[in-house]
């Protein structure tokens, strides 16, 4: 089972470079328990960046660089399939 509707879809997050950022995403209900991860501009996110860390549902950035400036998307997953949240916009200045 796969619900359709995230418990808490990430918001818009403006931040100053070089600040922290944290996009936080609660996937919807599931069996088993959704795992999550997200999508930047259609992109998979790789937390192979140091400055990136998901951890339960929440993406955080370290350390803001412009090129972290998006449109990021929560997806959850498990054996039913995949839903994407709605769209979140990190605005760094």
């Amino acid at each position: 089972v796969l619900r359709d509707d995230f418990r808490q879809p990430p918001g818009d997050v403006v931040v100053a470079a070089g600040e922290p950022a944290v996009l936080e995403c609660v996937p919807p209900r599931g069996h088993p328990e959704p795992s999550v991860s997200w999508k930047k501009n259609g992109v998979r996110v790789s937390d192979k960046d140091e400055r990136l860390t998901i951890r339960g549902g929440k993406l955080m950035v370290a350390r803001t660089h412009k090129s972290d400036a998006g449109v990021y998307v929560c997806v959850a997953t498990n054996v039913v399939g995949e839903r994407d949240s709605e769209p979140a916009e990190l605005v760094v200045f």
